[in-house]
């Protein structure tokens, strides 16, 4: 193909960055001593064990200027017994008064929107993995992991404990976080470390060690170092039992089924096969606590991407998750279990061999259903990984789904066989943190290749981006075969050739009300097989960032489409434009999101240009939120569409509105309410949720869920009514994690 030769050549010319070893802030280290006396987390720091702590302070400003040291104090120390691992930080107020800003009491909270004292912890010192605990100035939790240099995952739960205490010019973070709890390789005795402190009032976000602007104080390559005393314990016998029970009430009214009562039970199990590798078990699991996708307008002509929330998946999971890109995924758990299928059982190996190595293993077994005549399936993913160099790696993926003895039903849907994908990447990260890029080659394999001898299969990728302090340079190529097929992954496009480029460029102004701004271009081409364009976008955008966190950014863009299919342009089962009508249009936007320190938080995005067969689109989307720190939160979403079209469509107005209420009464008792009207699915749904944490990482759910037709008929009447119901339901779950 075409694209092959320069994605050979890219290769060529990026190897030799990932073999850039030197550690940028080898300097700044921290020792770690054993505690000599007990420590009682309560805030106070006032043991002894602490003020014989190693102390690391003089931090360094990120924000708003990367250049001089931070104006706020941090005194952070760290000590350890053979339990636990102990941090405290002492968080001086800043030189403006004025009570903490946070979000809420909720756990894992948005990074932008707290005052809070977060750390990073890489115990593999190999500025990749790692682990990232913390909590806002209200004492809510915050823990995740740490995967691909620096991006969290912060739907990862464990067990550790923690208490914030404050005083008129400071609040202190105690914590302890159980040996048991993370994974680290026995003997070693470096690992990398970084303290993170964000205070709004002064828009202040401060590192231990320098960071430029442009990077997360979460990036591991920028990391110091944790030099122990000794070998950290190990331990011991680390075996975590999770049983849960739930009884439940369901009733479908659109199909005028009677309320049915639902009671289930099952189990999940961790066992530490060793102190870097994690043995994961389920048994009949249950995900009915989990947060309801956030639902969006669709106006696109390829299937939409909704991100996984089940835990079981999310945890050690980016081995999978992450492998090629975010439209060539050959995995995507979401196509396991979804849809009414039910999951019987599934295990999970995952974590790390050596310093070098890193592995991951998972099989899953879904049940028939009958309905469909969808039969049992099992699906199996592997994936290896191997580090080269400082931070970079090549990695392999797997990934085979099998239906278990699986006849045809003539009435019924036709499924396969089996799929299988094989894959191979290397992923480029530079010491300095400047360098980054991935190159990807995966193929399928179906009973209808060999059959029909079809060609096609695979996918070739590759791209290389520069980001530094004032220069952001991205390229990116595609290739994907119109016969790959990735029936366990997301790729919703294929049988096209893309090239994709991003030139953006950052003024860094001293003195002023602007914290920076500059230009960024972006165009994306799409060809088919014949090298024919199909698509092209391309957007120019400018960024100004205020120094009170505020950005406004105008854009324009240009689109062009050649349909390769029928396509409704308001998705609403209207008449479809022809294959092959070609559509160009121009769009003005405008985006402003207000500054994060204030109680009442605000975002405005509006558009308008043209749309297909010469027709216009406007389109205006409104994020409001005001809190009653730190106990109530309030926010609403409103996304509304207005296109004018000739006839036979004519002009369609599209409304999607989303509140939703958090009441945070501790930081272990929470209530959520989402209510979401969505126009053009004709749908409204309620999700209300309340979770008590009793215990660390053990838990009791309430949800409650509601489906309404909108304008619709009330069942067995002629009478319109505003809402109709469709379905309800009500689930009570307990969960307990049990260490043996």
């Amino acid at each position: 193909m075409k694209l092959s030769l320069t994605i050979s050549i890219t290769f060529l010319l990026f190897l030799p960055l990932g073999l850039l070893a030197q550690k940028k802030n080898e300097n700044y280290q921290l020792h770690i001593h054993r505690a000599q006396s007990p420590i009682q987390i309560d805030g106070s720091i006032d043991e002894a064990a602490w003020k014989d702590a190693e102390v690391a302070t003089d931090f360094w400003m990120v924000l708003p200027m990367d250049t001089s040291c931070a104006r706020v104090q941090t005194d952070v120390r760290m000590t350890y017994d053979d339990r636990n691992i102990y941090l405290s930080a002492v968080c001086y107020h800043g030189y403006i008064e004025g009570p903490y800003m946070v979000e809420s009491l909720r756990r894992d909270w948005a990074f932008g929107k707290n005052d809070n004292f977060i750390f990073f912890m890489d115990t593999f010192d190999d500025q990749t993995n790692g682990f990232t605990f913390g909590t806002n100035a209200a004492g809510a939790q915050w823990d995740g992991l740490l995967y691909e240099g620096g991006k969290a995952n912060l739907s990862w739960d464990n067990k550790w404990v923690s208490e914030v205490r404050n005083y008129p010019d400071r609040y202190v973070v105690e914590l302890a976080i159980p040996f048991k709890t993370i994974r680290y390789k026995k003997d070693i005795r470096r690992w990398g470390i970084n303290f993170s402190r964000q205070d709004l009032k002064t828009t202040e976000k401060s590192s231990w060690t320098p960071i430029q602007r442009q990077f997360p104080t979460a990036s591991l390559a920028l990391t110091g170092v944790l030099i122990w005393d000794e070998a950290p314990p190990q331990p011991g016998p680390n075996i975590s039992i999770i049983p849960y029970l739930l009884t439940g009430l369901n009733r479908d009214y659109d199909n005028q089924v009677p309320t049915q009562n639902r009671l289930n039970a099952g189990l999940d199990a961790k066992v530490a096969v060793t102190s870097s590798l994690n043995l994961d078990l389920t048994v009949n699991p249950d995900f009915s606590q989990v947060d309801v996708d956030q639902q969006v307008t669709n106006l696109n002509r390829y299937e939409l991407f909704f991100p996984e929330k089940r835990q079981f998946f999310l945890e050690n999971g980016d081995q999978f998750a992450n492998f090629g890109y975010a439209t060539i995924r050959p995995f995507f758990s979401r196509r396991i279990g979804l849809g009414g299928v039910p999951i019987r059982f599934g295990a999970r190996l995952s974590g790390k061999l050596n310093k070098d190595w890193r592995m991951g293993v998972m099989d899953m077994e879904t049940g028939r259903v009958d309905n469909t005549g969808l039969p049992a399936q099992n699906f199996a993913v592997m994936a290896l990984q191997r580090r080269i160099g400082a931070r970079s790696n090549i990695g392999m993926m797997l990934v085979n789904k099998e239906s278990v003895n699986y006849t045809s039903v003539t009435d019924k849907s036709l499924y396969s066989r089996f799929n299988r994908n094989l894959g191979l990447e290397y992923n480029l990260a530079s010491a300095n943190n400047l360098w980054s890029g991935k190159l990807l080659y995966v193929k399928s394999f179906s009973p209808q290749d060999s059959t029909n001898k079809t060609n096609n299969t695979a996918v070739y990728s590759g791209n290389l981006q520069y980001f530094s302090r004032k220069w952001l340079i991205n390229g990116q190529v595609e290739i994907v075969g119109k016969n790959y097929n990735a029936e366990v992954g997301y790729v919703p496009r294929r049988g096209y050739e893309r090239g994709l480029a991003t030139v953006g460029y950052t003024f860094l102004p001293t003195g002023s009300g602007v914290l920076n701004h500059g230009p960024t271009l972006t165009s994306s081409y799409f060809f088919d097989s014949n090298w024919k364009q199909s698509d092209n976008e391309s957007t120019l955008s400018y960024a100004i960032t205020f120094r009170s966190r505020s950005v406004l950014t105008p854009s324009f863009t240009t689109d062009y489409v050649r349909l390769l299919q029928p396509f409704d342009p308001t998705n609403t089962g209207n008449t479809a434009l022809a294959t092959g009508t070609e559509h160009n249009w121009t769009t003005w936007g405008l985006q402003f999101v207000s500054k994060p320190q204030s109680v009442f938080t605000y975002g405005i995005l509006t558009s308008y240009g043209g749309y297909y067969a010469n027709g216009t689109r406007l389109n205006i989307v409104t994020d409001l939120g005001y809190r009653f720190q730190p106990y109530v939160s309030l926010a609403v979403n409103i996304n509304y569409n207005n296109l004018r079209l000739p006839q036979p469509w004519g002009t369609t107005k599209i409304w999607l509105v989303s509140p939703r209420f958090d009441l945070t009464l501790t930081n272990t008792l929470y209530m959520t309410t989402f209510i979401q009207y969505n126009q053009q699915q004709k749908n409204m749904n309620i999700n209300a949720r309340i979770q008590w944490r009793y215990k660390p990482a053990s838990d009791f759910f309430l949800v409650y869920t509601d489906n309404y037709l909108p304008n619709g008929l009330q069942p067995g009447q002629d009478i319109p009514g505003l809402f109709s119901i469709k379905n309800r339901a009500l689930v009570l779950k307990w969960t307990y994690w049990w260490n043996i």
